[in-house]
């Protein structure tokens, strides 16, 4: 089973853990991720002043997707969810699609129907298999809890993201933690956004909806957050210090990617999977799983 990888801007950069526990978990599985040096944006960071040009970009990526004839798989769910909309517009829209190929052109390129875009956590469940997955589980988590952070863009829009996952009641990251014998925590704040949308206008606001599921989160005692979003992780762990400053309160939530807690329960290393790079240390994980 192969599928093309598209990295986007943000977890080279500053989620290596999520990319080295991607890999690993992948190869676990029998799934082989195909590299092309050549993706590059996938058109969000553009899209609320520039649509147009944000579309082309996106464009551009499901042209070389397209051209591989695999499916096109992120690791980002903002990657994910702008490339799936852009794929579902341009399908939709014969005019928009001759727009942006007279963009594509001089790059020859050419946008054509049926890419296919999903984000790595849904592609495995859907592909891989939920069954399969938990068979090839060699260690067990149990005794660990989890809270899972499904974010906005892993879920919506529904009608184009497709039909794996209730948008109101999530199922999907709870079945993979619960795959590895963890503790699925479901909590109030569940579906509440990290606030990574705003912060580059309000600071504040950010932080105030990022602090408020990481005080919940603090005071259930969950071994860790998990994430499958590089820009949910800078909000939860990444912004975690300056908000409980901001907040005038402590805690310390422990924020893991589901990827690196699959890679334990298949028998990886906590250096496998990057642990020792999380900026707050999963101490519960690395202790119990160390070599």
């Amino acid at each position: 089973m192969k599928a093309l990888l598209f990295l986007g801007c943000t977890v080279p950069v500053r989620n290596l853990n999520y990319e080295l526990s991607a890999r690993k978990v992948c190869q676990a599985l029998g799934v082989e991720l195909v590299d092309d040096p050549a993706l590059a944006c996938c058109g969000y960071p553009l899209k609320g002043s520039d649509q147009g040009h944000a579309l082309v970009i996106a464009a551009r990526a499901l042209a070389q997707a397209k051209a591989h004839d695999l499916p096109l798989v992120a690791l980002c769910s903002a990657c994910a969810g702008t490339l799936a909309e852009a794929e579902h517009h341009l399908a939709h829209d014969p005019a928009a699609a001759e727009a942006v190929n007279r963009e594509l052109e001089p790059l020859g390129l050419k946008y054509e129907p049926g890419a296919r875009v999903n984000h790595l956590m849904r592609f495995l469940l859907s592909e891989v298999g939920l069954e399969a997955i938990q068979a090839k589980m060699s260690k067990s988590l149990e005794g660990f809890s989890f809270a899972p952070h499904y974010g906005c863009h892993y879920l919506k829009p529904a009608e184009v993201i497709g039909g794996l996952d209730d948008p109101e009641n999530p199922q999907s990251m709870g079945q993979l933690i619960a795959a590895t014998g963890a503790r699925a925590v479901s909590h109030p704040r569940l579906k509440d956004c990290c606030g990574g949308g705003v912060l580059g206008a309000d600071e504040e606001l950010a932080g105030s909806l990022a602090g408020a599921k990481l005080a919940e989160l603090n005071e259930l005692g969950v071994t860790a957050m998990v994430l499958v979003c590089p820009f949910c992780n800078v909000m939860y762990e990444g912004q975690q210090k300056a908000i409980a400053k901001r907040l005038d309160t402590k805690f310390k939530v422990p924020v893991v990617y589901l990827t690196q807690i699959l890679g334990l329960g298949l028998g990886l290393s906590p250096d496998e999977v990057g642990l020792k790079l999380n900026r707050v240390k999963p101490k519960e994980l690395i202790k119990a799983f160390k070599e």
